[in-house]
């Protein structure tokens, strides 16, 4: 019983406004395409990228997040175009959205570039309360049916980059639907939140075949605390790299990756939770897998 009340608690708060409602993973850096529109064609190649999140294992109905992302350059080089798929589950409660993104790249000097971004697609949040055990059996705000409702969603971002470093800014979930299940006979207070996302990043070049990558992204959704991830990868020859990173109030992130023939991208994370709930569970797995295709050699910001 103490089980199911739990979930039950949780799936609340996740569906409320007062949560955040997207997809978090500790390999952001690997994909900061799902962070931010923006990013859309700032390489030199198409890409498309797999995050598959295990969260808190050992609870029961924890969460679990698949994302499948893929963007690349339209051949003027100054478009991007991409799109997202994620799913969240958690207990008997899922999200799912689809997204489709659209940037302009606009060279600043011969270095750096500047990128605006525009996504916009559709989520869907589901209940399936036959999978919630209640004390009272019969009660009819609940009920024992699957609910399901269908919200159009927006997003925008900024992206200024060159070979060294980036800075970004992204605001996913711009109007603030209510979530409201039709078959409910009351009104929703939960609706979407707009979040606000900044990332950063550089890369230190240490010699020849090493190099030194501190990351952070800050995440805000009101009314909830800012919350920080921060990241450091060291990075031999571009194929492997070694990692570690803090999100603050929440877990430290253990990293590895490796880069196979250079198209072949492979990541994975082990999280160490510093909560209260690394009591019952044994930590939170990762894996990402990236194929890069059609790639283009690298071409001067003085073309554009």
């Amino acid at each position: 019983m103490k089980k199911n009340v739990f979930l039950l608690l949780f799936s609340v708060l996740c569906l409320g406004a007062m949560a955040q409602q997207l997809p978090q993973f500790s390999q952001y850096r690997l994909n900061d395409y799902v962070y931010n529109p923006a990013v859309a064609g700032s390489n030199p190649y198409n890409e498309a990228k797999s995050n598959n999140r295990y969260q808190w294992v050992g609870i029961t109905d924890a969460p679990r997040t698949y994302i499948l992302s893929v963007h690349g350059q339209h051949r003027s080089k100054k478009v991007g175009l991409g799109g997202c798929l994620f799913t969240d589950i958690v207990g008997p409660t899922r999200r799912t959205g689809v997204y489709f993104t659209y940037a302009y790249h606009l060279k600043l000097n011969e270095k750096m570039k500047l990128s605006f971004g525009l996504n916009g697609g559709i989520m869907q949040f589901m209940i399936d309360a036959s999978k919630i055990t209640l004390r009272d059996p019969v009660d009819a705000v609940i009920g024992n049916q699957l609910q399901s409702v269908l919200l159009p969603d927006f997003g925008a971002g900024f992206y200024l980059y060159s070979d060294k470093f980036y800075i970004g800014g992204s605001v996913p979930q711009i109007f603030q639907n209510k979530i409201k299940f039709a078959d409910y006979s009351y009104t929703s207070l939960s609706k979407l939140a707009t979040h606000y996302y900044v990332t950063a990043g550089y890369k230190f070049d240490l010699g020849e075949d090493f190099k030194l990558e501190p990351s952070v992204v800050v995440k805000y959704v009101d009314p909830a605390p800012v919350q920080t991830d921060m990241g450091l990868r060291a990075i031999y020859r571009e194929k492997f790299w070694l990692g570690a990173a803090l999100r603050t109030k929440d877990a430290v992130s253990a990293l590895v990756g490796y880069v196979y023939q250079e198209n072949l991208t492979f990541g994975y994370s082990y999280d160490f939770t510093t909560t209260n709930i690394k009591n019952y569970s044994t930590g939170t797995h990762e894996i990402m897998i990236g194929i890069k295709f059609n790639k283009k050699p690298p071409v001067s910001t003085s073309s554009y």
